[in-house]
């Protein structure tokens, strides 16, 4: 694949992903609100906390290696061998589940059943849901690598039958042709024996057992706070709730708009670089195009984070307030989200050098990154216990500051060594412009003491005030970005919002 066709078909996967994520989640949003008044505090810990954190495990520890390993090959590959690797996706899902669901139900506290019934029966449900999600792994890598986006239209309502329904119309047809689809009949996905070569490709299969590896120490830094909420009982199950509800508030944003972002560009980047190789042995093009693509993702996730980390302080008791009631607004839940607004700025930046680094690092390299990852691993844990006895549930979103601020230094100085012998300079995309600075403090600033005067006990009328306040900074912002980052404009008018795909590379 070409690599501005990459870049297009990366930024409108990236388009449709997020679009779709904000389609589904605003209705998620909306149900969970309502569910917020008639649901305990304690049920809602157990579920969003530990039967998820059941739920994700499973389905991370199976598939995350396999994914990234596949993702990253190319379209020439025997894909025979390729789709028999990725089926042990299956039963490699199928031993974690039986595993952690023996751990979940002997290992951790009962909840008391008249407070939490039917416990035993969640946590079957979780596993096995996690394992039907499983089978539809080798036709999502197909779909990823082939950059099928019209499939992601229908990704998210019933994974398995949709992606069965679509394969059945596309395998055979001129499109897949036109793509050099390398399936002729849906029996193709099926594993197989494949006679006189080897059943799988074992330098791939090598590649994901070095992400497998990456895998469960990346699961301990994404999870970190669940799995030490469950096991070492730091926070009781109503505390629990109360930090599980904030944090799906705060990582909204992270969800609907950074987590697309970072999982399309990845197969950019892994289309257009070749993994381990020095930039001066690559076509200089095509480095060229990733250094700007990256410079332009940086400014990009960083302007939003910036900005939410400014309206955060002053908009997160309103924001709770609506959302939840007192039960939200009138605990520890507006210091939570405050921090975590800073925290969702750590993981936008992480979420995009992350990305090219992954995708840039040799076999090695990776396999050395995963000492680091131990060792992030270690502290964060530590870090997370120690904080949390100090500072309560503000000490894990301390912690993943901490830990989120050593991956991104660690990612920074990869992708400064790998570009220091080229022109390029990806990371000044980080820099912002001195008049953007100054309109970002003023926004503070009125936002602040438009929250002391007006909010949040005040009535209806002072409340909108408030948020009309906020909205003309908003305003204020988004004017002054427009003038200033005139690149960055073009890049998203170019590549998220241009419907005229054949214009879409002039902006560089």
């Amino acid at each position: 694949m070409e690599a501005r066709e990459a870049l297009t078909s990366a930024a409108t996967l990236a388009s449709y992903s997020a679009g779709l994520q904000i389609l589904f989640r605003v209705l998620t949003f909306i149900l969970n609100g309502y569910t917020l008044r008639y649901v305990s505090k304690e049920t809602i810990g157990i579920v969003n906390v530990r039967l998820m954190l059941l739920y994700s495990t499973v389905v991370f520890l199976a598939r995350e290696a396999f994914r990234k390993a596949c993702l990253n090959v190319g379209v020439e590959r025997k894909w025979s061998q390729i789709i028999n690797l990725i089926w042990l996706t299956v039963p490699v899902g199928i031993f974690w589940a039986l595993l952690l669901a023996w751990v979940w139900l002997n290992l951790l506290a009962i909840p008391d059943q008249a407070v939490i019934p039917h416990y035993e029966v969640g946590v079957v449900a979780f596993g096995l849901s996690a394992v039907v999600e499983l089978l539809s792994e080798p036709m999502w890598v197909l779909a990823q690598v082939h950059m099928l986006v019209s499939l992601k239209l229908l990704y998210s309502s019933t994974l398995l039958t949709c992606y069965l329904l679509y394969f059945m119309k596309f395998v055979g047809s001129r499109e897949a042709q036109r793509k050099s689809f390398p399936l002729s009949t849906l029996t193709d996905l099926l594993p197989k024996p494949l006679p006189y070569q080897h059943v799988i490709d074992l330098q791939l299969a090598k590649l994901t057992w070095t992400f497998y590896k990456q895998s469960l120490l990346k699961q301990i830094l994404t999870e970190g706070e669940r799995y030490v909420m469950t096991f070492l009982n730091v926070l009781n199950f109503g505390e629990q709730g109360v930090y599980d509800i904030v944090n799906n508030l705060g990582s909204l944003v992270a969800r609907f708009l950074f987590l697309p972002i970072e999982e399309s560009f990845y197969i950019f980047f892994a289309n257009v670089l070749e993994r381990g190789k020095k930039p001066g042995h690559q076509r200089q093009e095509e480095v060229r195009l990733a250094a700007i693509v990256l410079k332009m993702l940086l400014k990009l996730v960083l302007l939003i984070g910036v900005t939410i980390s400014v309206f955060g302080y002053s908009y997160s008791e309103l924001a709770l307030d609506i959302y939840g009631g007192s039960m939200l607004s009138s605990g520890p839940g507006p210091g939570l989200l405050r921090c975590y607004c800073v925290y969702v700025l750590l993981i936008a930046v992480n979420g995009v050098t992350e990305c090219f680094t992954f995708a840039a690092m040799s076999n090695q390299e990776i396999g050395r990154y995963n000492l680091v990852m131990l060792a992030l691993s270690l502290s964060f844990l530590g870090l997370s216990f120690c904080l949390t006895h100090w500072q309560g549930a503000v000490g894990f979103i301390l912690a993943n500051c901490l830990n989120m601020g050593l991956r991104i230094t660690h990612s920074l100085r990869y992708i400064s060594c790998y570009f220091r012998p080229t022109e390029h300079r990806p990371l000044r995309g980080l820099q912002l412009s001195a008049p953007l600075l100054l309109v970002y403090l003023a926004s503070g600033i009125v936002t602040v003491l438009s929250q002391v005067t007006l909010c949040c006990a005040q009535g209806l009328m002072f409340r909108s005030l408030h948020v009309l306040f906020g909205a003309l900074c908003l305003i204020m912002i988004l004017a002054t970005i427009f003038f200033t980052e005139p690149r960055l404009v073009q890049f998203i008018r170019a590549h998220f919002l241009s419907r005229n795909k054949t214009e879409m590379v002039k902006w560089d």
